[in-house]
């Protein structure tokens, strides 16, 4: 199974991305995508996840500006990032729970990053 994140960029600040994190491979199941961030000199932070029956969970510091989603016939996550601020910048990370089979069991697998640059 791999998981590969894109849509990062360089944006100024109020602007938008979206980052999209698609999963392939052999998969029985997805329950909780994240994503997570780390920027330079910091430890990684959550930053929003949603459980297979769609609840969604935000750091306060995105809370009204970032949403998930997720296309679960695309094995795809979904975050949409609106009136970016400069404190936004860092490599945002995607990760899911999934399942390879009936009898494999429960594992989490991470995207490789992708950069978010927002300029002041």
């Amino acid at each position: 199974v791999q998981l590969q994140a894109s849509g990062g960029g360089l944006v100024q600040a109020g602007g938008s991305l979206r980052l999209s994190c698609a999963a392939s491979g052999t998969i029985f199941s997805i329950g909780n995508m994240g994503w997570y961030r780390q920027a330079p000199g910091k430890q990684r932070e959550v930053v929003a996840t949603i459980t297979s029956g769609g609840i969604t969970n935000y750091a306060d510091s995105v809370k009204g500006r970032f949403t998930i989603s997720r296309d679960n016939a695309k094995n795809t996550a979904y975050l949409q990032m609106n009136s970016l601020k400069p404190d936004d910048t860092a490599v945002y990370y995607c990760y899911m729970n999934l399942a390879r089979g009936r009898n494999f069991g429960w594992h989490d697998y991470w995207g490789q990053g992708t950069q978010v640059t927002v300029s002041s």
